[in-house]
């Protein structure tokens, strides 16, 4: 496993990359010039080794990526730490081509309702025009939906 210092010296020569210091003396690196809100690439870098990338709905990472896109890098290596940052950037810079969007109206037992929706890569959750959630796979969409108690009809 790679130190703090290693990582950070790895993360450090992306020159694209400009870090910002949080809480507990963790390090977020951001992706200034990303096309999208999202901009942190490697998110709380902890002096324990400790930390993720972002590669949102990236089918490479599909079973190392939690529901947020993230990936741990606690035991990766320099070269699958370059690997993952350099795909994070790459994912962050391209447009995504304009399609038809997907909408979905779930209800719940006591008549609320949300919406999700699929837009720019990610799964969104809305409850009227306020974003509740984002997902970077259906499949944690639907997994949230459903543990809030929320159904939709097909």
């Amino acid at each position: 496993m790679l130190t703090f210092e290693q990582k950070q010296a790895i993360i450090e020569s992306f020159s694209e990359l400009t870090k910002k210091e949080i809480s507990l003396k963790r390090l977020n690196y951001h992706y200034m010039d990303s096309l999208y809100e999202k901009t942190i690439v490697v998110e709380k870098l902890h002096p324990n080794g400790n930390g993720f990338v972002f590669v949102g709905d990236l089918l490479r990472y599909e079973n190392e990526a939690n529901d947020k896109g993230l990936v741990n890098i606690r035991d990766y290596d320099e070269l699958q730490l370059r690997e993952i940052i350099e795909d994070a950037i790459q994912y962050l810079s391209e447009e995504v081509e304009e399609q038809e969007p997907i909408v979905e109206i779930w209800n719940s037992r006591d008549g609320s309702q949300l919406q999700l929706a699929f837009e720019q890569r990610s799964w969104n959750v809305y409850h009227g025009d306020n974003l509740e959630e984002a997902f970077g796979t259906y499949e944690a969409a639907k997994e949230y939906l459903l543990e809030e108690g929320f159904r939709t009809k097909k």
